[in-house]
């Protein structure tokens, strides 16, 4: 196991991925150790190398008595990138590991190239946590336990997930009480807000919008005001995010860090591709659709939405072998044999209503259909496509 030495302390560390990635260092909550990242770890690992450690107190790190400061655990966390021979990271924190970030972001700005702050920051209620940490001192871990994990996650992820519930609870309990009241003062203490001005890195704010420990709403927003340029990211989870949904939490990470790696040439590219492509979608579908379409993106499907007008109406539909009524009757042909209901109606209506498809061409392809396709196919697109032509009459 590697340990690295800091003001006393020894610091159980690890680093996996291949050499040549950039690195992603990953800073834990107050309560748990570095198994915290490892479903996100499974799903950065290929982009990034990434470098966990047990923040002092926790895991396998030593848990010294007496109170600990953000600045001692950013020492400890620069003490860690030395032994692993990192110069850069791209620091992730969440929680008091986001906290952390942002005291190493002050200490030794230069030795981080990007800065993510996850559910977390810049001022806690000091009095609320003079209360645990007397609390956890007087009696042991179990008097906190169920008070941490109510802030920890969402009730309905609670409900739905006891297993990982139990053993989020199992490590908490073990932990050492002394590194639990250490960790709890430098969150205490911290002063981080009246110098969150100074961090001119990039940075991303992750916030959970069912987090009751540091909701955005007096604490992630202020985060996004305060760190000059940074981008904001909501997800649908409790405190611990990337444990309630990590591949949410690793998506929005990686976007983020891919985004600066690349730099803008990328993103000036694949805009120049959307914009070729939108044009192709509007020539074959109208442009009420495609409003439509583009008024309907969410989160969950805009990546989705752009890749379609990226690859399929600029790559495809924009190749020169084939003219769009072609490809319609194409398009027509192939959703009635695969039963691809919507699409079909989707085409023929296009089709008929801004001209480029007749009636008597449609009805062809659905006599061709029925040959190769099936008679049960193409009596399914007769009368689809019967109704779709009645709604065009209607509308007229």
């Amino acid at each position: 196991m590697p340990f690295a030495a800091s003001q006393g302390a020894r610091l159980y560390w690890r680093i996996e991925g291949a050499p040549d990635c950039p690195v992603l260092f990953l800073l834990n909550s107050i309560g748990t150790d570095m198994s915290l990242w490892d479903r996100v770890t499974l799903q950065l690992a290929g982009r990034f190398r990434i470098l966990r450690m047990d923040a002092r107190g926790h895991g396998a790190s030593d848990a010294p008595p007496g109170d600990y400061s953000l600045e001692d655990l950013a020492a400890d966390a620069f003490a860690v990138m030395d032994a692993a021979g990192v110069e850069t990271a791209a620091v992730c924190g969440l929680s008091l590991g986001g906290m952390v970030a942002m005291a190493m972001a002050l200490t030794a700005p230069r030795r981080l190239w990007a800065l993510v702050c996850a559910c977390t920051s810049g001022q806690m209620d000091s009095a609320a946590w003079r209360a645990r940490i007397e609390t956890v001192r007087a009696e042991g871990m179990a008097g906190v336990a169920d008070l941490a994990l109510g802030r920890f996650f969402a009730e309905d992820f609670s409900r739905t997930h006891p297993a990982m519930i139990a053993t989020v609870r199992a490590g908490l309990v073990a932990m050492s009480p002394d590194g639990y009241a250490g960790c709890g003062a430098a969150i205490r203490d911290m002063k981080l807000l009246p110098r969150l001005g100074e961090i001119s890195l990039p940075a991303l704010v992750i916030s959970g919008a069912k987090d009751v420990s540091t909701p955005f709403e007096g604490h992630g927003a202020i985060l996004a005001t305060a760190l000059t340029g940074a981008n904001v990211h909501m997800l649908k989870t409790g405190h611990l995010a990337c444990l309630e949904d990590p591949g949410a939490f690793a998506d929005a990470v990686a976007r983020f860090l891919s985004g600066l790696l690349v730099g803008p040439a990328v993103a000036v590219a694949e805009a120049a591709l959307f914009d070729a492509g939108l044009l192709n979608r509007r020539e074959v579908l109208g442009d009420d659709w495609v409003d439509k379409a583009l008024a309907n993106r969410t989160p969950f499907n805009t990546d989705f939405q752009a890749m379609i007008t990226r690859y399929a109406w600029h790559e495809i539909w924009g190749r020169p072998g084939l003219d769009h009524r072609t490809r319609r009757l194409l398009v027509i042909a192939i959703t009635t044999a695969l039963g691809r209901w919507e699409e079909f109606r989707l085409h023929v209506r296009a089709g008929l209503s801004q001209g480029g498809v007749t009636e008597g061409e449609l009805k062809e392809v659905l006599m061709q259909a029925a040959i190769y396709a099936g008679v049960p196919a193409a009596n399914t697109a007769f009368a689809e496509a019967a109704q779709v032509i009645a709604d065009i009459e209607q509308s007229s």
